[in-house]
């Protein structure tokens, strides 16, 4: 699996285009600005990609500024935990609350949970529901090039936040990394929400939210 990330908007939030033998997902699309979402879909015609999926590894504002744009254009909607539903549904006052703009994405229609699958090329991605920092978040494996797209919830030498933001829980989300994630082994390069790539070993030595770990 092919990954290509993107980072945008005032959070900084990573979006992934992750490919392989010519189709793609496209997963949490933060671009704001149009020409950001001009970027995105740039990438995507220069490389003769075809988009199979789209995903939501949870519904807070800075992962979702992109969706109606390419819900539009791909005339599809976005895949995502049932749990992001009432976050979709508050995504203006959101994003009001935070002085920023958002165009909502469409009504989920198609939930992903803990043991669904998705598959693009030869790809299958396993879903982990990873709840913590958002009781919809979920995190998306491959097992077999050993990446995984994590969301906001293990980050290089942090984790999710768990304050200031509705339905968030420390205990949960330090379940979530202990118990799901780290057990994926030190090799799995992690793709996170914010912030650069890191490895599943790299945090187990020197995050320091995971020092008992």
């Amino acid at each position: 699996m092919k990954v290509q990330s993107f980072t945008y908007n005032p959070f900084m939030t990573n979006c992934y285009v992750c490919h392989d033998q010519g189709e793609a997902v496209l997963i949490d699309p933060s671009c704001a600005a149009d020409n950001e979402k001009q970027e995105v879909a740039k990438f995507l015609e220069e490389n003769n990609l075809t988009v199979v999926h789209l995903l939501l590894t949870h519904a807070h504002i800075d992962h979702i500024f992109g969706c109606s744009f390419f819900e539009d254009r791909f005339d599809d909607a976005f895949k995502m935990h049932e749990a992001a539903v009432p976050f979709i549904e508050r995504s203006v006052e959101q994003a009001t609350a935070f002085g920023v703009q958002i165009e909502p994405p469409s009504a989920p229609t198609s939930f992903l949970a803990e043991g669904d699958a998705v598959s693009f090329g030869s790809v299958t991605l396993d879903v982990l529901h990873t709840p913590g920092h958002s009781p919809d978040s979920i995190c998306f494996v491959d097992a077999e090039s050993r990446q995984a797209i994590t969301g906001d919830v293990l980050f290089q030498d942090s984790i999710g936040r768990t304050q200031g933001l509705p339905q968030t829980s420390m205990p949960q989300l330090m379940a979530s990394i202990r118990d799901t994630l780290l057990p994926l082994g030190d090799d799995v390069t992690i793709y996170p929400g914010h912030g650069p790539e890191t490895t599943i070993g790299r945090e187990r030595r020197q995050n320091p939210f995971l020092s008992d770990a």
